[in-house]
């Protein structure tokens, strides 16, 4: 609607409305009843256009205002030289400083460069041996067989009833030994190639494999 308002003076205001019903009329004012008037003609496309307009503009704003769809995150393997970058010579679990294995290193990261990775840990003659096998680094949001694990460091380790097709694993706080939570690894079916430690991207298979076994995970986008 075109709102036109005409004021003199010495007079009240005066308005005339234009709709689609008042295209192609005129209208007209007389201030204070006298022969001098002030007259305006609004065209039916003029009007139509206008009307078209601010449709158009809300439509617009409306969709302006809502919220940008969330894009996930694109992970991949990580290589030799990045998981060395990340993963530590001699990892800190509890009280000590226990060399890994390097060449067991695996890992996934994302554009933003944060890792998901692990590595084998050498326990003879420390005390973490019989407690853990692996050294963890999480610097996104995950979820390990239902295990919620935050960004920080852990460790983890396994136990196997002899000749089960079943790992019972749990996942601790690197730093102090704290039980996160348990969860069970299941043989891989099918013949599969023996890994110390496998994290494999999610496009892949989103599984940790340890030995035959593996795990699934499931990364969270926050």
């Amino acid at each position: 609607m075109i709102r036109a308002s005409f004021e003199n003076r010495f007079c009240n205001k005066g308005t005339a409305l234009a709709g689609p019903k008042n295209a192609g009329r005129t209208w007209g004012f007389s201030p204070c009843g006298t022969a001098t008037g002030i007259y305006i003609t609004i065209s039916e496309k003029r009007c139509k256009n206008t009307i078209k307009s601010a449709m158009l503009c809300g439509v617009f704003l409306l969709l302006a205002a809502l919220p940008a769809p969330a894009q996930k995150s694109s992970w991949r393997q990580a290589t030799a030289a990045e998981l060395q970058s990340v993963l530590p010579s001699r990892a800190p679990v509890e009280s000590e400083h226990i060399e890994t294995e390097m060449r067991t290193a695996s890992g996934i990261v994302d554009e933003h460069g944060r890792f998901i990775a692990g590595v084998v840990l050498i326990t003879a003659g420390y005390s973490a041996e019989g407690k853990y096998s692996h050294y963890l680094i999480v610097q996104a949001p995950v979820e390990i067989g239902g295990v919620a694990l935050k960004p920080g460091e852990y460790a983890f380790g396994w136990s196997r009833e002899e000749g089960g097709d079943t790992l019972s694993v749990h996942f601790n706080l690197a730093a102090t030994g704290a039980l996160v939570g348990t969860t069970d690894a299941h043989r891989i079916a099918g013949s599969s190639r023996v890994e110390s430690l496998r994290i494999w991207p999610p496009e892949d298979k989103s599984i940790v494999q340890i030995g035959r076994f593996a795990i699934p995970y499931k990364l969270s986008e926050k």
